[in-house]
């Protein structure tokens, strides 16, 4: 599939989305929405992808929020059926991936932008990275997750705090308050994303597909008892046989 407001990339068993929109930068309108999703669909049935990485073109902006003009008329109505189609069409299909998807935040993730990155499973960050969510300065509040996702990552009190008063914050403050894993120089952010991912995407598929189904429910009641599940179902697949036997063996497992 040919896309307009995205870069697919695929190297080996790692894919890179590129949000390509530089002009305003990289603001999540409804084409790209669908586009970065319809990459996630051809992704998820691709067995050579292991892990992918989600990132914005430039040193300015992963994404800087979401398309105003698309909505500045809405009324209710068509505004819940915004929020919920972007919430079911992307942002949690990006959190029910059956692959891991890494973001690469690189400069500005503002309002849906920072609502992206946390639905991504893993968050890295440039220095020269803000993030925030200032949808109450326009009268509104976050509509892709934010007011759910926040809180998990960073605790109630601070996402309160991020929320009601739509400050940014800086990359460093992000990291210490759990909201990215780690900050980088902005030229070398790509490098140690594509690093990590690597990493992961050397493990077993079978296994790691399971692990975030189940950290996804680690918040509910069905937490304990899926983990079980898919702990007992894993034994019989053979990921699991070839990675015991390597451990055994003394050399790399081959996934």
């Amino acid at each position: 599939m040919s896309y307009e407001n995205i870069l697919l990339n695929k190297e080996d068993k790692l894919s890179i989305i590129t949000i390509n929109r530089p002009e305003s930068l990289n603001a999540l309108n409804a084409q790209t929405i669908r586009e970065i999703s319809s990459a996630l669909d051809e992704l998820n049935s691709d067995t050579s992808c292991r892990a992918i990485i989600l990132t914005g073109s430039g040193e300015k902006s992963f994404v800087a929020g979401a398309d105003i003009k698309e909505f500045s008329d809405f009324g209710q109505e068509k505004a819940e059926e915004l929020a919920r189609n972007g919430q079911n069409a992307l942002f949690n299909k990006i959190e029910n991936m059956t692959k891991p998807v890494i973001a690469a935040v690189n400069g500005f993730a503002l309002g849906g932008g920072l609502e992206l990155a946390m639905a991504c499973h893993i968050r890295y960050a440039s220095e020269n990275a803000k993030l925030g969510l200032p949808e109450v300065t326009l009268g509104l509040i976050p509509g892709y997750g934010g007011t759910q996702r926040l809180p998990k990552l960073v605790g109630k009190g601070i996402a309160n705090e991020m929320i009601f008063s739509a400050k940014m914050v800086p990359a460093q403050r992000a990291k210490e308050i759990g909201l990215v894993n780690e900050v980088y120089p902005i030229e070398e952010l790509l490098t140690k994303t594509t690093e990590l991912a690597n990493v992961i995407a050397h493990n077993s598929p079978m296994a790691i597909s399971k692990a975030i189904h189940a950290v996804n429910l680690s918040d509910t009641d069905k937490g304990f008892e899926t983990e079980i599940k898919y702990f007992g179902e894993l034994f019989d697949l053979d990921d699991k046989k070839e990675g015991v036997s390597a451990f055994l063996e003394k050399r790399k497992p081959n996934f």
